[in-house]
């Protein structure tokens, strides 16, 4: 986000769809940036600078408002992906961009607003079906990014009590050989980590989180 945020014109009007805490905003400082979301946390924890307290399916601005919408990580959280996909084309200037991510494998978070994973074809076809254009789309990170998420939390997940793995001296065995492996979960977690960054594979295996440029057909 950082390294594109630096290609969108300064004044242009950004709607962060689902923007949380807004991590994004100090990328956008140059543009008149606007957040929009639900809000379902607890009261202890409010959502900072949200202009917008909605359902995605309706947001409250005037139609062609934004030069750029964000969407990031949030797909997978609304029960009707398609009517938000089509309120966001309604809220794009004729033109104007929208730039989503979303996971294909992940563990399940956020519960229990927690609906869908996607693949590049449900992606192509949600915003065929939603009449956006379809620009790019590419794996987020490569299949070694997620061999290490995959390793990481293998050792987070995996028991180490004999009754998690049926008891007796199987589960015994099961169980110590789950708690030797750990140090090397993580040592190859963070292999295949730094190999990501260094190389991002994807000629086989899956990603774990795609991510893809859409545009709003200009007016003709």
């Amino acid at each position: 986000m950082r390294e594109f945020s630096g290609t969108v014109p300064s004044g242009a009007m950004v709607l962060d769809a689902g923007a949380g805490d807004s991590p994004y905003r100090k990328y956008f400082a140059h543009t008149t940036y606007e957040a929009a979301d639900i809000c379902l946390r607890t009261e202890s924890h409010q959502y900072a600078h949200v202009n917008y307290v909605c359902d995605l399916t309706a947001i409250p601005v005037p139609d062609s408002r934004y030069d750029l919408v964000l969407c990031t990580q949030v797909l997978e959280h609304v029960s009707k992906p398609l009517e938000v996909l089509r309120e966001l084309r309604r809220v794009l200037k004729p033109g104007g961009r929208l730039w989503l991510s979303t996971p294909l494998f992940f563990e399940e978070h956020e519960a229990p607003h927690d609906y869908f994973r996607y693949t590049q074809f449900g992606l192509r076809h949600l915003l065929e079906q939603a009449g956006l254009e379809l620009i790019e789309l590419d794996w987020v990170s490569g299949y070694f990014g997620t061999l290490a998420h995959q390793l990481n939390m293998a050792r987070h997940a995996l028991p180490w009590r004999a009754r998690d793995y049926g008891g007796g001296i199987t589960g015994a065995l099961a169980a110590t050989f789950s708690f030797l492996l750990w140090p090397f979960w993580l040592a190859l977690a963070l292999i295949f980590a730094h190999l990501d960054l260094r190389h991002r594979y994807t000629g086989d295996g899956h990603c774990m989180d795609y991510r893809l440029i859409a545009c709003k057909p200009a007016a003709h």
